[in-house]
């Protein structure tokens, strides 16, 4: 998408959440990442399950012994479930887009367009259902 963004990306942007991406080709940059990826493919999908139903459930019960059986060396030998904090923050939803130096804000379509003056301009589907700000 536009700038590498998905609608994931967008989403965390609009939170106010920074995305931190490594150098590509680099997997070493975010060892601890990859490594969790290799275990859980490794665990789950090696022989995979007949349907997705079966799949779920072997996702699930990893997910289960990682966050509550499984000690983990980066946190003192102790689980996930042992050292979570839910947050103190209330999520509130997204923050209404405000744009004070721009002529007039306009909506993303559905397919990732502004229509201005009969003109369809593409701007990128990841960005659908959002509002810009447009400067003349």
């Amino acid at each position: 998408g536009l700038y590498n963004l998905s609608k994931l990306s967008v989403w965390w942007l609009r939170l106010g959440i920074a995305i931190e991406r490594i150098r590509p080709g680099n997997p070493q940059q975010n060892g601890r990442h990859e490594r969790m990826h290799l275990t859980l493919k490794k665990e789950t999908t090696r022989p995979p399950g007949m349907n997705a139903l079966q799949q779920q459930a072997r996702f699930d019960s990893f997910v289960n012994e990682f966050n509550h059986e499984r000690p983990h060396e980066a946190l003192a030998m102790r689980t996930p479930a042992e050292v979570y904090a839910p947050s103190s923050t209330a999520y509130e939803g997204l923050p209404e887009l405000n744009y004070p130096f721009h002529d007039r804000d306009i909506l993303v379509t559905a397919c990732g367009r502004i229509c201005m003056m009969r003109k369809r301009i593409n701007i990128s589907i990841v960005l659908a259902g959002q509002r810009l700000g447009i400067k003349e």
